[in-house]
Parts: C-alpha cells; structure tokens; sequence
C-alpha cells in the first residue's frame, strides 16, 4: 500500500514546464546596453544644441566681429550694452503686441476647439480650414499678407467696398504696422493651438458630459466645470508657448517690413547687429538675454500652474 500510494502520488505530482534556457553571450543582459541606443540622440543633442549654447555664451563676453581670429575679452560690457541702450532693450516693447495677439489667438482657439468637439454640421471641413494656415510656409505667408496689407492692395479693396475712401497705410503707419504684424501672426498659428485644445477635449469622457447633461448643465457650465479643469494643463502649455513666441517673433516681421517703421523685433536686432554691423559678441550677449527671460518667465508660469493633471477627479 505504501508503495502504491507513493508511486500515484509520484505521478499526480505536477511538473514545472522546462522554459527555453537562457542564451549566453550577447547584449541581452548588458547594463550598458541603453546607452548604446543613447548615444547617438546624445550625441547629437551634445553637438548641435548645448556646444553651441556654451560657444554663444563664450561669444558673448567677447567683442568678436565674426571674422577676426582673436576674440579680445570685454567683460559683461555687451550685457551692460544690451539692458541700458534703449534702442536694443526698447525693442521688447514690440512683442507686448504679439502678446496681446497670442491672448486672442488662445481664446479663438479654445472657442473653436470646443465648439468643434461636439456634433457640428461640416465639423471636419471647418477643423481643416482653422488648421490649415499652421501648414503653409512662413515665407509665403508673409508675402500674401504684404499683398494683402499693401496700399490699395485686397484689405483697401475691401474697405472701398464698404464706403471707407481713405483707408491708413496698414505697414507703414508706425502706429498701426504692429498691430498689422500681430493679426497676421494670430492667423498663422491659430491652427497650432485649436489641434492642442481639440485633441486635450476630445480626450474627456463622453460621460461626464452626460452625467452633466442629465444634472441639467447648460453649454457654458459644461465648459467651466468639465473642460476648462481638464485641459488645464494644455492651458499652461500653449500659455507659454504664447510667451516664448511672442518674445522671439522673427519670421513675419522680417519679411512684410524688415523691422522698419517701429516694427523691428528683439530676435531682428540680434541678427542685424550680428550679420549687418558684425557684432557678433554684442548679439550673443542680447540671445543670452532672450534665453533668460524666457526661462524666468516659463519658471514663474509653472510655478503659478502648478497642477500637472487635470482637476476632474
């Protein structure tokens, strides 16, 4: 009996199933295997971002013109330079009208973003027409908008249209051609935003809007208790993004006006003062200086939203 039992005990018992045995060799189990993968993306982040970071920094305390083989110390003059002329630091003033402009620019954006979200009569005719400025070239944008601006150009046009005889010079009015400038930059980067605020609405459930629905939430409590708190932190994102850009605006100023009648930016001075005058120590000075303000400015944004998720929950 015992030696029954033993044996049908023996063969009830079950066995564990022989995986495939480990191979030997190989990078398999390397610790350095990860930073095999790196090395490149590191290589070339090391070469083309912060080598030249440093070097600008390097240029910087400098009076190097660009050409010249020695580069002859000057201390922080080139800062001191950039903050109490006011004809370099002034220009920061110019980018409180693309500020402006990017403030309308995200509330357009949400406005559409949110309409456009929920069942709309030719929703996906009118999301491709909201985005498709984003995709067209910066350079040609501006040229059709030089057009577009110019005396007795498609805006006076219109305007003689509707009985205005004599309309302003829209470039060449220092008072106006900022104003000008910012509207064309609204219509160029309003796509960027509207696809950031579309994609963060359509990722709340659907069901928080039908529970609303059935609490009797009309449209405008919907957006402040449900979509506004779930896209807050697209908010902060775009925010700042407004702010960077509105700061380093370059590309439509530069080609409608070439920064003349007041219109010249801080980033267009920078590139004259290095490629027309060859001062190339004094415009690594004055990009140092952007790059500092911008990073104070993104520290106090995070710092003020500092709520990394949505306030749903």
């Amino acid at each position: 009996m015992t030696a029954l039992g033993s044996t049908a005990a023996a063969a009830t018992t079950p066995h564990a199933p022989a995986g495939p045995r480990p191979r030997g060799g190989g990078l398999r189990g390397w610790w350095g295997t990860p930073w095999l993968f790196l090395a490149a993306p590191l290589a070339l982040l090391v070469t083309f971002t912060y080598v030249p970071v440093t070097t600008m920094v390097w240029y910087s305390f400098t009076s190097w013109d660009g050409l010249d083989a020695t580069k002859e110390p000057v201390g922080l003059d080139n800062y001191a330079t950039v903050l109490t002329d006011r004809e370099v630091f002034g220009v920061f003033l110019v980018s409180l009208h693309y500020l402006a402009g990017a403030l309308v620019q995200m509330a357009l954006a949400l406005y559409l973003a949110t309409v456009l979200s929920f069942r709309t009569r030719f929703r996906n005719l009118f999301k491709g027409i909201v985005f498709f400025p984003y995709l067209v070239n910066g350079v040609a944008i501006g040229l059709v908008f030089l057009y577009f601006f110019r005396p007795g150009g498609t805006l006076d046009a219109l305007l003689a249209l509707a009985g205005v005889g004599d309309p302003p010079h829209w470039l060449g009015d220092p008072g106006l051609v900022n104003h000008s400038l910012a509207a064309t930059s609204v219509w160029r980067y309003l796509g960027l935003n509207f696809v950031l605020f579309l994609g963060a609405i359509q990722s709340i459930p659907e069901e928080l809007y039908e529970a609303a629905g059935l609490d009797g939430a009309g449209a405008w409590q919907k957006f402040r208790y449900i979509i506004a708190p779930g896209i807050r932190p697209i908010i902060g994102l775009t925010f700042i993004l407004s702010i960077s850009g509105a700061l380093s605006v370059f590309e439509i100023p530069y080609i409608m006006t070439g920064g003349a009648n007041g219109s010249s930016t801080f980033v267009i001075e920078t590139v004259d003062a290095a490629f027309t005058f060859g001062q190339v120590g004094l415009a690594s000075a004055m990009a140092v200086v952007l790059l500092v303000v911008v990073m104070v400015i993104t520290w106090v944004q995070r710092r003020l939203f500092s709520g990394e998720g949505s306030d749903l929950s």
